[in-house]
């Protein structure tokens, strides 16, 4: 290989430095009072290990010290998350008017409120397993649920994130929802409401959006959309209802798109795969689309 142009390799390295100067958002810097992403997904794995600690704990603590790991890691998550969620506190500009202390104030009253939620997340999850066992024939144990099934990662990641969420934490929430969705394939904003008894089958490419309420014992499979139905109005649609409303018994198979933020499906409803439904639909109501017919050449 010959030898590099050093004139070159400068004029290269030049252009792309003077590319960085300028007001756009690609250019910020910012390194040392942006979140650290790395940091809070560490934190998540943490928390997985607290809500599941017979799963995701260490396995060179013996049985009788387990209590006291939890202890140190409970303690650890405390004190991470409330850096964190100090540092985006003062990151985000709805919060840049406050001083140092009342942000400090503000951060641990938001981390200790949270990790007070702990006992509760677990009490959901508990219900989400069971569901997740009872509507898979495939399950072998709940312990094949809670150590294999994605969906059991992605809604417990989402229940953490909501819960955070809920608080008025900025920005944590949403990296830990789309970092269970690069494992996943599971999109689950955290602003989504959530009933107990929730079950994704297969899960892959479901989409929950922020807006969305979902009621209780609700199963969804692969593919399933709970959208809006037009983002054309971009950031003027904020805090606008644009979701659906799933009531509680629902199932909503492989491939179906329900779509609209009026759009209510009530209790005992089956949407059948690959619909397109975009109107409410009434209570014990069997949805399908016409049956299509198969072509052999």
């Amino acid at each position: 290989m010959s030898k590099l142009d050093e004139e070159r390799v400068e004029h290269i390295v030049q252009t792309i430095l003077q590319d960085y100067e300028g007001e756009r958002a690609v250019n910020k810097m910012d390194l040392y009072n942006q979140p650290d992403k790395k940091a809070i997904i560490d934190i998540v794995e943490k928390l997985l290990k607290i809500l599941y600690p017979g799963y995701y704990s260490d396995k060179v603590y013996k049985i009788y010290s387990v209590k006291n790991n939890m202890a140190a890691a409970i303690e650890d998550v405390i004190f991470h998350l409330n850096k964190q969620v100090m540092i985006v506190l003062r990151y985000c500009c709805t919060s840049s008017d406050l001083s140092d202390s009342a942000l400090e104030e503000k951060a641990q009253n938001m981390t200790f409120d949270f990790m007070e939620k702990i006992p509760q997340i677990r009490e959901y999850l508990e219900t989400d397993i069971q569901a997740a066992y009872d509507g898979d024939p495939a399950a072998g144990s709940k312990d094949e649920v809670i150590l294999s099934y994605p969906g059991l990662y992605a809604i417990s990641v989402y229940r953490i994130a909501h819960e955070l969420f809920l608080l008025g934490v900025p920005m944590i929430p949403r990296i830990m929802t789309e970092h269970a969705h690069s494992i996943t394939g599971i999109d689950i904003h955290p602003g989504a409401s959530i009933g107990k008894h929730f079950f994704m089958d297969h899960g892959t490419g479901i989409v929950i959006g922020e807006t969305t309420v979902i009621g209780e014992h609700v199963k969804v499979y692969q593919g399933v959309t709970l959208g809006g139905l037009s983002t054309k109005g971009g950031q003027k649609l904020k805090g606008i209802k644009r979701h659906p409303t799933i009531g509680d018994r629902v199932t909503i198979y492989s491939g179906s798109s329900i779509l609209g933020g009026d759009t209510v499906i009530e209790e005992d409803v089956v949407v059948g795969g690959n619909t397109f439904v975009t109107k409410s639909i009434a209570k014990g109501t069997r949805v399908s689309v016409k049956k299509q017919e198969l072509q052999l050449k």
